[in-house]
């Protein structure tokens, strides 16, 4: 930031090194000891080092009183390359939102101009395949959103829950069912016999299913062979009263080394589809509500998804 040579006792404008990208420095530009008596600052600035690095300037001016002159300019600096981080994530972002947007909007599209353009020309059955159609990349369209929604709640802590006690596996059952329904992959539920109660969680019941349903639809997706969905009462050895949910298949399983990648945004695998949301919300949602995910190994070949989910009020406690 100082020119060669800075030495205690200089004035600041010859020894500050920060110029824009045209060569006019961070002093000619701001002028910090001009403009208005009540002036307190200078905004947060990019601007280079004599080595081409970007830095991201924010000035103080202190004055005893206001309207009094500058008695002190203070400068804090941080490195530029957080903010090309997330100028890059941003953009990312961006580009993957618009291409899983368009997908089924170009369906939409297609279909609605096929029909406005050869409606008297379409039988009954094919116009009722091309409605039921631009309604499934409607529906394709709408739970996109929703994803994006919880994924923006998630990340600036403004998800809105409300738990109370659910039987966790009626939920599952029912979660099991509707995915049935949709697929041919065998899909099995498998629930352990215990005591009334035993199974209960501790849940929002909607964002229970959706983190259920996001585990199971995503072992349908990108897994192999039989999918098993089994809920268990967590037992002595665990740090917390509540039960776990493991979702398993017969696939290639998820190696140790992208387990992490897995349950970040966006992350996809393949040409199955979907939008890489699906896990981060649902290891989203297990931690708000006081749980967690694990990836691991089924036992025999395969991917193991295990939730727990505390049956009690968790934020009665602390943990």
């Amino acid at each position: 930031m100082l020119g060669e040579g800075a030495r205690p006792g200089q004035a600041l404008e010859d020894v500050l090194a920060l110029v824009d990208h045209r060569g006019t420095s961070w002093w000619e530009h701001n002028q910090p000891y001009a403009g208005l008596g009540i002036r307190s600052g200078v905004p947060e600035q990019s601007w280079l080092l004599p080595d081409g690095s970007e830095v991201l300037v924010v000035a103080r001016l202190h004055r005893v009183a206001p309207g009094a002159p500058i008695e002190q300019v203070a400068l804090t600096l941080r490195s530029g390359r957080g903010r090309a981080r997330l100028d890059r994530e941003r953009s990312d972002l961006v580009a993957t939102v618009a291409h899983e947007l368009r997908s089924p909007l170009t369906g939409v599209k297609g279909f609605v101009q096929a029909l406005l353009n050869r409606w008297d020309v379409l039988n009954d059955e094919q116009k009722k395949l091309m409605l039921a159609t631009v309604n499934s990349d409607a529906d394709r369209l709408v739970r996109l959103i929703a994803e994006l929604l919880d994924v923006a709640r998630l990340d600036t802590g403004r998800l809105s829950i409300y738990p109370r006690e659910v039987d966790a596996q009626v939920l599952v059952g029912r979660v099991v069912d509707s995915v049935s329904s949709a697929t041919a992959r065998p899909l099995r539920l498998d629930v352990a016999e215990f005591d009334e109660g035993a199974l209960e969680a501790f849940a929002d019941p909607d964002k229970f299913t959706q983190v259920v349903t996001n585990l199971v639809e995503n072992a349908v997706r990108h897994g192999g062979g039989e999918v098993v969905v089994r809920v268990r009462h967590l037992g002595e050895e665990s740090d917390f009263p509540g039960v776990s949910v493991e979702v398993s298949d017969e696939g290639e399983g998820i190696p140790e080394i992208l387990r992490k990648r897995v349950l970040t945004k966006f992350w996809t695998q393949g040409s199955s589809g979907g939008s890489g949301l699906g896990m981060y919300i649902a290891h989203g949602l297990t931690r708000a509500h006081g749980g967690d995910l694990a990836i691991g190994d089924r036992e025999g070949g395969g991917a193991l998804v295990t939730v727990r989910w505390p049956s009690v009020d968790w934020r009665d406690h602390v943990r």
